[in-house]
């Protein structure tokens, strides 16, 4: 009986560890994009990972560190609406090893006036990083998502 037990814990000990990560990355999307959708910079800046190695692909374009992507970002902030709206029901989160994971998922980004913004589908791949203060961005990916 205490072998079952053990074997037991055992195969759920893992998914535990997979559903807990899933759900604070998913936390950590819900900050970057709530700070995002009230364009506070200082708030964006602290989801992003520090270092020249973070990385935005942005319509085919790469952008390196903090600053160029702040820059990028604020550019597109600029607009009278800007607003990202995750398809979270859709995202899925991929543990690729210990205190890194990738979060997929559908998004549409309303952008333009107000009397008629635009509506742009993407695909989005984030890669997240665990570090001191949490999960952190290490590399975000964009592709226009087709139907």
């Amino acid at each position: 009986m205490l072998r079952l037990l053990i074997f037991v814990l055992l195969l759920i000990s893992p998914m535990r560890a997979i559903a807990g990560t899933t759900d604070e990355v998913l936390a950590a999307y819900r900050g970057f994009a709530d700070a995002q959708n009230t364009r506070d910079s200082i708030r964006i800046r602290a989801w992003l990972a520090e270092g020249p190695d973070l990385l935005w692909v942005s319509d085919g374009k790469s952008f390196w560190g903090a600053d160029a992507i702040l820059a990028r970002m604020t550019g597109f902030q600029k607009a009278e609406v800007w607003r990202v709206e995750p398809h979270l029901a859709a995202a899925r989160v991929v543990e690729l090893g210990d205190g890194v994971a990738m979060l997929h998922m559908p998004l549409t980004l309303v952008i333009g006036q107000a009397s008629q913004p635009g509506r742009l589908r993407f695909l989005v791949s984030l890669l997240f990083r665990k570090g001191e203060p949490g999960w952190r961005i290490a590399a975000l990916l964009t592709a226009t998502a087709k139907p």
